[in-house]
This record gives C-alpha cells, structure tokens and sequence, in this order.
C-alpha cells in the first residue's frame, strides 16, 4: 500500500442455493486465498450467503437466522486479517426484507449497506422479497453491537490516505442514476459492486462497458464481483464475471464461467492526482452522509499491475494505426486552419533526413492537399554543414522530390564561419557555441526564405525535445506553426512507420524507412568516417524512459520514487536500475532547468492528454527548483 498502490480482489465462490452454512465456509477458504495473496479490499457476490436465486425460500425465517449466524462466523475469522472484506446477505429490519452488502474488518462488522434500486423487470423478481434501501443511515442491531445501516455510508482508512469506499449492488449500477455517482462526489476513491447478473447474448461486453466508464466518470477503482458457479440454473446461467478497473481501464476480469478471482492493484495516488487535475470533479451534492473509520497497516504492495513501457504508443497493431491516423488529422487540421486564417499558400520547412523534419514535411503536405494547394508551394529546405552526412542529406533531399515539393539547398558553412569571426570563435572548439550557431543560422536562413515567399515556417521539434529542452533557444526551438509540439519521440516514430505502410507509394516508403533506420542526431558536430558521431541518446538518455518518466510525472502526478519504482518494473531486463536512475535525475534536472524554452513556444496543436504548451496544459514558472524531485531520489539503490 506503499505509493497509493493496494491489491484488491473480486471472489466468486462455488456456492450451494439456501446452505448458509456450506456458502460460509467457501468464502472463508476463498477469503483466505485472497489475504495470503495480498489482497487488502476483498469483495464477494451479491446474496452470496444464501445464494441469489433462492427464490421465496428468502420469506424462510431460518435462512434468515442461518445467513446472520455465519456472517458472525465469517466477521469474526476477519479478526488479525488486515483487510476489508464485503459479503452478500438477505436481512430483515423492522419487519422488512433488504439485500445488504455487510462490510466487515478486524473481527467486526462496519457497515450494512442495503441495495438501492430492487428490479421486477425481465427474469428479475426482487421486488417480491426486497425492499428499496434506506438511503439516511440508522441503526441495526446485531448480538447487541450497533452497526450502522443505510446506502449513504462510506468507509474511510483513517491512515491510508485517499482510501475511501462505498458500496453498490448489482442493479445500482445498471440505472440512469447510480448511488456510486454520490458516493464518488461524497469522496469515495473505491466502489465496490456486490452484483449476482445472469449471463445473457452481448451481456458480458455491456457490464464491461458499464464497468469501465463509471470508473472513468467517477474517477475512482471499481471493483465488480458477481455469482457464478452453484446458482440454480432453473431458469439462469451466472458467469461469475468479476472486473477490476480504474479510471477508464480495465485492470482484470475474469473468463466468464471459469470462478476465477482476479486481483487488481488499484493506485490511489494515482485516483487523488486526475481528481485534483479536473476541476469539475466533487461538487458534493446535498446529501447526509455518515463515515466509517477504520485501519490498514501500511506495507508494500507487491505490484502484478503491468506499465506500457511506450504508454503514448497503443500495444495492439489495430489500435496504434487508428491512433496514428488520429494524430496526423489533428496535426494536419491545426495547420490547415492557421493556414484559412492567414489566407497564405506557402510553406517553408527545413529537412534534415530525420524523424521530426520528416514528419513535419508529411503533415504539410497533407495539410496542403486538404486545402487544395499545390505542393510546389511547400519549399523544403535542406542546409548542409559541418555535421551533415551523406545519408541525411540525401534522404532529405530524396524525401521532399517523392513528395513532389520545392527542394532548396542552402549551404550553411561560409554564413557560420563568417558568424563565427565576427564574434571570435574559433572553429576547432566544438562546443555549444560551434553547435548553437549552426541551428541558429539554419533558423534565419527558414525565416528570410518565408519572408520572400509569403509563407509560414513549419517547426518540427517534438514534444520529448521540449520537455527535455533539447532544442536551440531562437534556433530550432522557434518557428510560425510546430506541428509536432504535442508528439513524443516513440510515438514520431510509428507516425512515420504508419504512413510508409499506408502511403501506397513504394519510393516514398523506402525514404520513410531509411529515415526511420536512421540514428537520432541533430549532426552539429563532424562525422567521423561519413558516420553520424553525434547521437542524441548517448547524450541525454533514451527517449524511451524519457517518454515514460515524462507520462508518469506529467500525466499521472506520480513522485519521483514512485517514477523510478514502476519504471524498474516496466524495463525489467532493458536497462539496470543504476541506469535507470541516472536518466530519471537527467529528466528533472532538464525538465525544470529548461522551462523558459517552453515557456515562449509557438502555437501547436494539443493531440494527446499530455501537453506542454505555457497557453494551456502546462502554465510552469520558468524558475521552479526541481530541488525536492531530485531530493527524493537519493539513496534509492
């Protein structure tokens, strides 16, 4: 439990139909099972004590007294299991019948949670047996120890911050107004559904759906479990479909008609951090709601919850194209409408024969061919100098012909020997000022060619770069329009894969693929060899920890330690943790030492929910110490 991390479970007992007694033991054994595996939220089937379909046997005044009897057996084998742990059960207060959900830890009973919306609809029949719970919290007396009662009740983990629960059964969730929807603006971070839904064609993709959204629209956990096995079949077939999601996602489910628990390490932090980000979130309704305290002994969650090591790059071949085309339309649409504003028909691009030159060139001709200008009008500049290599030079060159634009040389070198007489640099001294003064030239030489043409210079740094800072200051870092502002590195990379596998034009796709194969440098230094000699990763780390530190930092508000935690668990056996370390402390030290580049960039379009635009998603000063984030880094080996 340890960085906002605790693994639940959703339990699916065999049962025996109105054998309360067999039912008590199966759950035991099951909520054995659980606690030994480190589940710490453990949530059982709706009626599980009786079984759902017993039918008018719930009017039975001894399954009634036997269903008490075991929850107080099962209560008190709670007692030194640090955990909370819900159970299903019919009980009769003052002459009526409800369907609760008994929330139990350490020995007692917390909480009697009854169901708030009884279907008669269809095969369901409840409204024979059950009342509609009491939403303003009373008392139940239970072997002369109180226990709250009502479906206004929340459990709240008095040390484990964020840790809030409430409680749902079966059918609250499938109405237009669900309780969890209160509850989650109440403050619950976790709702757990007690649910017994029979299994019909098309049924299992809807409660997955309704499982996953309310988890995104309340931004909370949602632990689902339902019946399955040992229900009577005299009419239906329970699968036993039990879900574990979390904001949106679904964490585990289990393979209908298997009993299967499954386990989900829910994040907390994780919960409390999109909260605090969606200023939307929690108006409280007025509603009177009374809070269970209880404890939970804070350890280390032993983590079987998996991170994308590429978390900007969809996993499935299916789901990154559709993300692909997604992304190049919103690049593609931005630049159109600047270009509708301006009424321009020219572009100047500067193409290096690498990825983000590359992909900056495709979205301009897009752009172009949407707006139905000719792509003659696109000038693609390639300005050779001393890092230059015959490979990028000629890719580029190759590149902007296959796309039928303007290919322009401008040869740098004499324009920067002479900048660098005047201002006493000597050309042997390959430092930041030799570097820099070539990306500035190059940025110049973009902005007088679109001052004779009319036109617009189209940047291409990518978002990865800006977060890193990785960009000349004035040079390569400005431009009129950058339409890869809002795309990580990783992901650049498959956008211009994407496009040599769709294109249809077999030259096009063999540039694309070479460029693709092409090591990332911005070639400000000699090669050696006709080699490239500068390559970016040597220098600042791996774009692909860097993507990852960025989504997690940015993203998810996760603390350094926490960063550095799943990251050794996302690339286990890539890198070492010594290695991992050392590039995470690169980030921070450039994400906060490089924020006045940020802080001036020119307009680009937003295409992710990771955005560093100083306009909209990321308003940083540009003098905040990373002092704290660094802080908590040492001594983590």
């Amino acid at each position: 439990m340890q960085q906002g991390f605790i693994k639940t479970a959703a339990v699916t007992p065999k049962i025996r139909v109105a054998d309360p007694a067999y039912n008590a033991q199966v759950i035991l054994e099951k909520l054995e099972e659980a606690w030994e595996h480190g589940a710490r939220i453990i949530v059982f089937p709706e009626l599980c004590l009786t079984g759902y379909t017993c039918g008018d046997l719930f009017l039975q005044q001894k399954l009634l007294e036997e269903a008490k009897r075991q929850l107080l057996l099962i209560a008190n084998a709670t007692e030194g299991k640090d955990a909370l742990v819900m159970v299903g059960l019919p009980l009769e207060r003052d002459g009526r019948l409800y369907n609760v959900a008994a929330v139990l830890q350490d020995g007692a009973i917390l909480g009697m949670v009854p169901k708030s919306n009884i279907p008669s609809y269809a095969e369901f029949y409840e409204g024979r047996h059950f009342s509609q719970g009491n939403a303003q919290v009373v008392s139940y007396y239970l072997e002369g120890e109180e226990i709250p009662f009502g479906t206004n009740l929340l459990f709240e983990c008095m040390n484990l911050p964020g840790l809030t629960l409430g409680c749902e059964i079966c059918e609250d969730l499938w109405v237009a107004s669900p309780p969890g929807t209160n509850h989650g603006l109440m403050g619950a971070s976790v709702i757990v559904n007690l649910s017994a839904s029979n299994e019909t064609v098309g049924k299992g993709e809807y409660r997955e759906l309704l499982v996953r959204s309310a988890s995104a629209r309340l931004i909370c956990g949602y632990i689902y479990a339902s019946a399955g096995e040992g229900e009577s079949t005299q009419d239906l077939v329970f699968g036993g479909h039990n879900l574990i999601a979390e904001n949106g996602v679904i964490l585990a489910q289990s393979k209908r008609f298997t009993g299967e628990t499954v386990y989900g390490d829910l994040d907390l932090q994780r919960i409390a951090a999109e909260r605090r980000r969606m200023g939307t979130f929690g108006k409280e309704p007025d509603l009177s709601y009374v809070a269970v305290p209880f404890k939970l002994n804070i350890m280390e969650t032993k983590l079987e919850r998996s991170f994308e090591r590429m978390p900007f790059v969809p996993k499935d071949q299916a789901a990154r194209n559709k993300r692909c085309e997604e992304i190049l339309s919103i690049q593609a649409f931005g630049l159109k409408k600047r270009y509708e504003h301006t009424g321009l028909k020219t572009a100047v691009i500067g193409v290096s024969g690498g990825l983000d030159s590359t992909l900056a060139l495709l979205i301009t001709v897009r752009t172009f061919d949407m707006l139905g200008l000719d792509r003659r009008g696109i000038t693609a500049v390639t300005m050779p100098c001393f890092g230059t290599t015959d490979r990028t030079y000629e890719n580029a060159c190759r590149l902007a012909k296959t796309l039928n634009t303007t290919l322009r040389e401008v040869d740098i070198r004499d324009a920067v020997l002479i900048h660098f007489r005047d201002i006493g640099q000597d050309q042997k001294n390959h430092d930041i000022t030799y570097e820099n003064g070539q990306a500035r030239e190059r940025t110049q030489v973009l902005m007088d060619i679109a001052n004779q043409q009319n036109g617009l210079v189209i940047g291409t740094g990518d978002m990865s770069e800006l977060a890193l800072g990785w960009a000349t200051y004035n040079g390569d870092h400005m431009s009129m329009y950058g339409v890869n502002a809002g795309v990580p590195k990783t992901l650049v990379r498959h956008l211009v894969k994407y496009y040599a596998d769709t294109c249809g034009d077999e030259a096009l796709a063999a540039v694309l693929l070479d460029v693709l194969d092409t090591p990332v440098s911005p070639e400000l230094l000699p090669p050696v060899d006709g080699v490239i000699s500068q390559k970016t990763e040597d220098l600042v780390g791996p774009y692909e920890l860097h993507d990852f530190f960025l989504y997690y930092m940015l993203r998810c508000g996760f603390p350094p330690a926490k960063v550095y935690r799943v990251a050794k668990k996302a690339f286990q056996g890539s890198y070492d943790n010594e290695t991992i370390l050392k590039w995470l402390k690169t980030f921070y030290r450039r994400f906060f030492g490089q924020q006045f580049k940020r802080s001036c960039l020119p307009d680009g379009p937003k295409v992710g929910s990771v955005a560093l635009s100083p306009r909209g998603d990321l308003r940083m000063p540009s003098d905040a110490s990373a002092q704290i984030w660094l802080k908590e880094l040492e001594g983590l080996l």
